[in-house]
């Protein structure tokens, strides 16, 4: 049975944040909102939540995770950034933008697009996701939380806790979250390519 924790949407109790992030640390998938919409996370390297988010959402292996970081430092550290598109992402951050690059080694290959050797990286404006992410000190590997066969992801923490009580380990509610999923631009190839629309203009990648 997931554990459900009700947090301030403007001031995050910090007790209960270092918990949800011992939790992940444990092992745990949790559900969280994020500045877009929520999403499930584990810690990364955790291969058995990387499979509970593949069998929830039934993804293939082609699927691009995300992962969550606190800044544009940490960000660094997971992906080759060259000077075309440094500045590009950097104006674009923190935002609900989801980014394409080319990995570095510390990404597991598991979590890597297996041709292209891809990942997907975003820095999340939201006061929730970065109160747990500074708790964590590590990206969370993450994926929009869009249930198979239904048109838009789940928005209200009661019913996420509801329906997927027996697959999460924890539930982050913080109040109404959207239901748009981020805007998702891949920057691996020589010019940027707009895959997705989403909460995040995309005419400045235009």
């Amino acid at each position: 049975m997931a554990k459900y924790f009700d947090v301030h949407p403007d001031n995050p109790q910090r007790r209960t944040m270092s918990g949800v992030a011992d939790s992940i640390r444990a092992g745990a998938l949790v559900a969280y909102p994020t500045d877009s919409c929520f999403a499930l996370g584990c810690q990364l390297g955790n291969q058995d939540g990387i499979n509970r988010i593949r069998s929830i959402r039934q993804l293939t292996d082609r699927h691009h995770f995300t992962l969550m970081c606190q800044d544009f430092a940490q960000l660094g550290q997971f992906v080759h950034i060259d000077n075309r598109v440094f500045r590009t992402i950097k104006a674009a951050t923190p935002g609900s933008y989801t980014f394409i690059l080319p990995a570095t080694k510390e990404v597991p290959r598991k979590l890597m697009q297996p041709k292209k050797k891809t990942v997907g990286v975003r820095i999340p404006d939201h006061v929730v996701t970065q109160a747990l992410l500074a708790e964590l000190g590590e990206p969370l590997v993450s994926s929009t939380l869009l249930l198979p066969d239904e048109p838009e992801p789940l928005t209200q923490g009661w019913e996420i806790k509801e329906r997927l009580d027996f697959v999460v380990d924890a539930v982050i509610d913080s109040g109404d979250c959207g239901t748009e999923p981020t805007t998702v631009v891949d920057f691996s190839g020589d010019e940027a390519e707009i895959v997705r629309r989403g909460a995040g203009d995309p005419a400045r990648f235009e």
